[in-house]
């Protein structure tokens, strides 16, 4: 099973080497390294064609800022492996977690697998604990739509069979792209399974980019993307 990694970055020069190093270091052989620079200012691309680029199999350039959302889009249009898993550039998230995330995948038991930062027993590093309660009131609005019982909705470790996620048209450009993804992906007959993963939360001054507007921009998210969703089989490819 090839694992295609995706890596949206911006403005994350202190910290793409080591991620990249990370990934490439992970216990997953059989995959292929995406990364998507989202017109990054700060020297990231310059590091990216320099010292980067021999590394992966593919870096594309935005010529200008769009997004998370946008960065993955243009990540899932190129990937090439049976399972894409999302990776974000900021240190936050623990490349060796891979195996725990695609063990239901090996086992034939889920299409989808969201990693959770609340359950399963793994390090967590203590911190803001607005974020903490804001992510878990949008879980919960998510859930009372979507009908599942997710703990971490807003996760950004996300893996999915190739032809579930290149089969959802996505819209949203920025960190709406989660609430979205999670209402289209409910409704398409999908195997949906959460892991614990380890999480370790940056500050703002360490470069963390989310604020109280995405979080009102999630909670638009999840009314439109499930008040006004086309219902539809999705492939089930087992």
């Amino acid at each position: 099973m090839k694992l295609s990694i995706i890596i949206p970055c911006y403005n994350e020069r202190q910290t793409i080497r080591e991620v990249v190093r990370a990934v490439l270091a992970s216990p997953v052989k059989d995959r292929e390294v995406i990364i998507v620079d989202d017109c990054s200012k700060d020297g990231t691309a310059d590091i990216l064609r320099t010292e980067i680029t021999p590394l992966v199999e593919r870096v594309i350039y935005h010529e200008k800022n769009r997004g998370k959302g946008a960065a993955l889009r243009s990540g899932f249009a190129a990937a090439t492996g049976d399972v894409i898993i999302v990776q974000d550039a900021d240190l936050e998230y623990d490349p060796q977690d891979y195996p725990l995330i695609l063990e239901p995948f090996r086992t034939g038991k889920a299409d989808v697998v969201f990693g959770s930062r609340f359950m399963g027993g793994r390090p967590r590093r203590a911190h803001f604990y607005g974020h903490y309660a804001g992510n878990r009131f949008l879980t919960l609005l998510s859930n009372l739509f979507t009908n599942l019982n997710l703990t971490d909705m807003e996760t950004g470790y996300k893996a999915f069979r190739r032809e579930v996620i290149q089969s959802i048209t996505l819209e949203e450009d920025r960190f709406g792209i989660e609430p979205e993804i999670t209402a289209k992906i409910t409704g398409m007959g999908l195997r949906i399974h959460e892991v614990g993963i380890s999480y370790y939360g940056r500050s703002y001054a360490e470069g963390k980019k989310i604020g109280w507007k995405d979080g009102i921009r999630a909670i638009y998210c999840i009314l439109k993307y499930n008040l006004f969703k086309p219902k539809r089989p999705g492939p089930r490819g087992s």
